[in-house]
């Protein structure tokens, strides 16, 4: 069985509001949520927020996917799915 740890990266793509493409990194480490983001290859990462609805949604549904492969544990999924508030 692969150890379900308690760090997560999730990376995918989106646009800012001007069009250009975005490269957003979700993360959590120490039951701390990260958000950045960089807009090409050779540009820092940057802090990324806040996250909008469309953010949340699709690392909740890339989140998910990793549940019947057990890469993910419960506590952080729940985490993800009240959006960062604990409680």
């Amino acid at each position: 069985l692969p150890s379900r740890r308690m760090n997560l990266d999730i990376g995918y793509w989106s646009r800012d509001p001007d069009g250009r493409r975005l490269q957003v990194n979700f993360a959590i480490f120490g039951g701390r949520i990260t958000w950045t983001c960089k807009r090409g290859h050779h540009q820092p990462w940057e802090p990324y927020g806040p996250p909008t609805d469309e953010d949340w949604e699709v690392v909740t549904r890339e989140a998910e996917k990793r549940v019947p492969r057990r890469t993910i544990h419960p506590k952080m999924m729940e985490l993800i799915r009240r959006r960062g508030f604990k409680g």
